[in-house]
């Protein structure tokens, strides 16, 4: 998220007026480097919240979505697990 500018794009959300209570910025990323930018955690804390934060977000989505039957899990460890994966999705979409 850093390395692709995150820092950058809040500052500008923020230079451009958009106020920090905003819902669509109080997500995870955001809000975390809206408390650096405001000096309220240091550059450390900040990356480490949006890690735990993250962490905290996945486990509430498995959470949510785990008792969905109608959901099939794929595990993904390369780039060529997603041609054999594509390959069962398309034959569970035909199959019905």
């Amino acid at each position: 998220m850093f390395q692709r500018g995150l820092l950058r794009e809040v500052a500008n959300i923020l230079e451009m007026g958009y106020d920090p209570s905003l819902n669509s910025l109080n997500t995870v990323g955001y809000k975390e480097v809206i408390q650096y930018l405001n000096g309220k955690i240091d550059y450390q804390g900040c990356v480490t919240l949006i890690k735990q934060n993250s962490r905290h977000y996945a486990k509430r989505q498995l959470t949510w979505f785990r008792p969905d039957k109608d959901i099939h899990w794929h595990k993904i460890e390369n780039k060529d697990d997603t041609e054999r994966i594509a390959k069962i999705i398309f034959k569970h979409i035909m199959n019905g």
